[in-house]
């Protein structure tokens, strides 16, 4: 298991459309081990494996302390939206977009369909918290950022914002 560095926005990695796993080896299994560790160390409770530069449909996902109940580590390979229905507005924010957190508008309720670290179909119906975090994973997946889901006013406010702090850390580093 290792750690690796979770990319930060505008780092164009993030933007790459993620390539579907047709190999379900070790080093899936690997990347699988090094998402979470990774997830969990940040803390987040979702981690996509484009957000560590890897450009494969893998996912991690664990919401329990976010629900104050129990649940699981999810390592989803290929994961999908196949139906979505109703509508919440909440605030998210990402590991990739560090300090920035926005109101976002949802699906209230996803079906998603995944394949385990054996290439076993699995299916979840998802609400609530589990459904927004399945949403802004695999929108991660597709080289979307959370805050491409903003108003154009409001997302280009936080993309200079974010540039501006990028180019003075780049400077000062």
């Amino acid at each position: 298991m290792a750690l690796r560095d979770v990319l930060a926005y505008p780092d164009p990695r993030l933007r790459e459309k993620a390539r579907p796993v047709t190999v379900f080896d070790e080093a899936l299994k690997t990347l699988a081990r090094d998402l979470a560790e990774t997830m969990y160390a940040e803390p987040g409770i979702g981690l996509a494996a484009t957000q560590i530069g890897v450009a494969q449909r893998v996912i991690t996902i664990d919401v329990r302390e976010e629900q104050g109940q129990p649940g699981e580590l999810l390592k989803l390979v290929n994961p999908g939206i196949i139906e979505s229905e109703g509508e919440i507005v909440g605030e998210e924010g990402c590991l990739s977009v560090p300090g920035i957190r926005e109101d976002v508008k949802r699906a209230e309720k996803v079906k998603v369909r995944a394949q385990d670290l054996d290439g076993r179909e699995l299916f979840f119906d998802a609400e609530g918290m589990l459904a927004v975090v399945f949403q802004h994973e695999i929108d991660h997946l597709d080289g979307m950022l959370f805050i491409d889901r903003l108003s154009p006013l409001k997302r280009s406010s936080i993309k200079k914002r974010l540039r501006r702090e990028a180019e003075q850390a780049a400077n000062n580093g």
